[in-house]
């Protein structure tokens, strides 16, 4: 498995994301590259699937969805997303990394 790119700073921690939307679940399906591959059931639609991984994140960091924001790629499947309230070190053991 790759290592995923993340960047700590006082701000939070940025992470890269690909998600794929109209998923069978909503999953964490590990890393590809750098980034972190993430399936959610939600169309790719008025901002259904952002809204689906935010929480899909928010609930396996156990972290409030309104600590995660995007700060790229909000129309696309790449995506830049910054998480506080959890360390990096926080974020590979909750997400088994």
């Amino acid at each position: 498995m790759s290592a995923m790119r993340m960047n700590e700073g006082p701000a939070g921690v940025t992470l890269k994301l690909k998600v794929k939307p109209k998923g069978k679940q909503n999953a964490v399906l590990g890393v590809r590259g750098d980034a972190l591959l993430i399936s959610v059931t939600a169309a790719p639609e008025k901002g259904k699937a952002n809204q689906a991984c935010i929480a899909l994140l928010a609930q396996i960091l156990k972290i409030p969805k309104s600590a995660i924001d995007i700060l790229s790629g909000e129309t696309y499947p790449e995506k830049v997303m910054r998480v506080r309230g959890v360390t990096k070190e926080q974020i590979r053991e909750r997400l088994s990394l």
